[in-house]
């Protein structure tokens, strides 16, 4: 059966960035923030332990008004990928981020009230009945809390932050989504948005990737002050909250959003940087297997064979719906949901935005996931890899509104699950060495993207936001911080590498997530984990892997692990299985090459 390539949005709201219907709830939306203004009014420090009730009930406003936030961000968020242009949309974005920073303001009072608790108070108080459910995130709360800005100064930098920090994230994303380039593709000139630019690193034609890349790389030197400036003021901004807050250690916000500690970060780093040389080795054989002498940046993504390995869609949908299948009946059911009901927008056009991603829309229980599918097993793993995220959400569906929250690192530990379902699939099927060793690259890429470019960009966000303490980084310098930190991340193993990485990396420009970087090799490893348990008890996990994605909102992730893998996350050991796992594929992938 055909499947449909464009998402359904109006089963949400009913008439896009027109919609009465998204005018009602944001109409709601107003109503909510305003009772949660007049409880916070009157919420002073507990004066004895039995306050728990209270407190249940304005945590659980929180948790409410927190899921039709959510619902509205994601709606506007799809109208302005799937149109950039859409001035509607881009008008409803900056009443929402009101309405976000009135909450957010609001939320700060609330915490710093928590925090201003005594403590004799709190320890008996945490433990009424009414907040069993919201412990973990009431304490972290209270710890993570900085209590050196009065209110005035909390409402003031709230304010600030929608039209001198957010909008700069805004603006970074609709700058990308209006560029186009020409390119030449069999024979054709086309004029290319920056995603359908993007997914050319894959094709066939070394000719057509080089100019791919060659074209890219123009088109952000041109732009290139204009980046520098977006990202200097979205840096500057953060580090002068950080002053005022008084954080010195500018990964003390993005670990404990992770929550995990810096010894497990360190950890992690610590194994990466010690095999760096098994996918060094691989990235030169692949070169050489295809007629290089060493790797070039724009090859990295190029098909092991130049034989064409064009996927349709439906063929796509198929092979997705029946990999999932053999891992668990809930996560296939969901699939085919998701697919039937119009949750995917990957057409292959002009004019939408470049960046794949996946959109929760908690308040129906739904997500809808964005990408451009051009037909390769490369847009199938980002397909399969927005479906984890998505399957996330939806085992999270029972969970309270308040816990539903989970961090950036078990986000991507889900999607890279999704993705290692896949793998494992296709290659128990293989026929023949060629076929294996497709596979087996597009397995490596992933680990040479996790334990090398990840690292590069750790590295570089790292030295960048140093330097910037000390003023403004034109783009010459970015230029050169990016190409230091992709030669050690890459261990001199990549050539002419791409000087704009930091351009066209939209990480880097995620005003609400700092240092979106180590969660994504972090959550690699850690997947590689789960599914290794997941190997050996076959169906039957499917139901603990539910399990563990519904407490990721509620504990740290260092107790998440051990509550359902028994793993301790801080000891070096832990991320040498999943390193071994990879390198194993590496040095497979070398023998199977040199076959005669």
């Amino acid at each position: 059966m055909p499947y449909e390539m464009n998402w359904n949005l109006d089963s949400i709201f009913l008439g896009g960035s027109k919609s009465n219907q998204f005018l009602n709830h944001l109409n709601e939306l107003e109503v909510h923030i305003h009772n949660f203004k007049r409880s916070v009014a009157s919420f002073n420090a507990p004066p004895a332990t039995g306050e728990g009730a209270n407190i249940a009930e304005l945590v659980s406003k929180i948790g409410e008004t927190r899921i039709h936030l959510s619902q509205a961000n994601s709606f506007v968020t799809c109208l302005l990928s799937q149109n950039p242009k859409d001035q509607d949309a881009a008008t409803l974005r900056g009443k929402i981020l009101k309405l976000e920073s009135d909450f957010k303001n609001e939320l700060s009072k609330v915490k710093v009230v928590l925090a201003n608790t005594k403590q004799e108070i709190w320890v008996s108080l945490i433990e009424a009945k009414e907040l069993a459910d919201y412990k973990f995130i009431l304490n972290e709360w209270r710890e993570n809390t900085h209590i050196h800005l009065s209110e005035d100064e909390q409402s003031i930098i709230a304010d600030l932050m929608v039209d001198g920090y957010h909008s700069w994230g805004h603006f970074y994303n609709a700058l990308v989504s209006s560029m186009t380039v020409n390119i030449e593709v069999d024979g054709n000139e086309n004029q290319l948005s920056i995603g359908q630019a993007i997914n050319l690193r894959s094709n066939p034609d070394e000719k057509v990737r080089n100019e791919a890349h060659q074209a890219l790389e123009a088109l952000y030197e041109e732009k290139e002050e204009l980046f520098a400036k977006i990202l200097n003021h979205i840096a500057g901004f953060r580090l002068q909250i950080y002053q005022y807050s008084r954080i010195e250690n500018v990964l003390e916000i993005p670990l404990k959003e992770n929550r995990i500690t810096e010894n497990t970060m360190n950890a992690m780093w610590s194994v990466v940087e010690q095999y760096k040389k098994p996918f060094s080795n691989y990235l030169k054989r692949k070169a050489e297997f295809t007629g290089n002498p060493t790797m070039k940046a724009y090859n990295f993504w190029a098909p092991i064979t130049n034989k064409s390995t064009k996927i349709h869609y439906d063929d796509a949908v198929v092979l997705i719906t029946t990999h999932f299948s053999q891992f668990g009946n809930e996560l296939e059911a969901f699939a085919k949901h998701a697919f039937n009901e119009g949750w995917i927008e990957a057409e292959d056009r002009a004019n939408k935005s470049a960046f794949p991603f996946c959109a929760s829309f908690p308040l129906t229980g739904e997500s809808r996931i964005f990408m451009t599918f051009g037909g390769t097993f490369l847009n199938v793993l980002t397909l399969v890899h927005e479906l984890g995220h998505a399957f996330h959400n939806y085992a999270m569906k029972s969970v309270d509104g308040l816990n539903k929250q989970y961090p950036m690192s078990i986000a991507e530990t889900a999607s890279t699950f999704a993705e290692m379902i896949i793998f494992d699939a296709a290659l128990e099927k293989a026929q023949s060495t060629e076929e294996k060793l497709l596979i087996l690259d597009e397995k490596l890429k992933r680990s040479v993207m996790n334990f090398m470019n990840i690292h590069s960009r750790f590295l570089f966000e790292q030295r960048f936001y140093e330097e910037r303490k000390k003023g403004l980084v034109s783009a010459k310098r970015l230029n050169q911080l990016m190409n230091e930190a992709i030669q050690e991340a890459y261990n001199g193993s990549l050539e002419e590498p791409s000087t704009y990485s930091w351009v066209w990396t939209p990480h880097y420009y995620i005003t609400h997530s700092p240092f979106y970087n180590f969660p994504y090799t972090f959550g690699y490893l850690l997947a590689l984990g789960i599914f290794a348990k997941a190997k050996e008890k076959g169906k039957e996990f499917e139901k603990d892997y539910l399990n563990l994605l519904r407490d990721s909102g509620s504990m740290t992730v260092e107790d998440l692990v051990m509550k359902h893998l028994g793993e301790d996350i801080t000891s070096k050991d832990f991320w040498v299985k999943g390193m071994e796992i990879c390198v194993k594929d590496a040095e497979e992938f070398i023998t199977l090459t040199c076959l005669d």
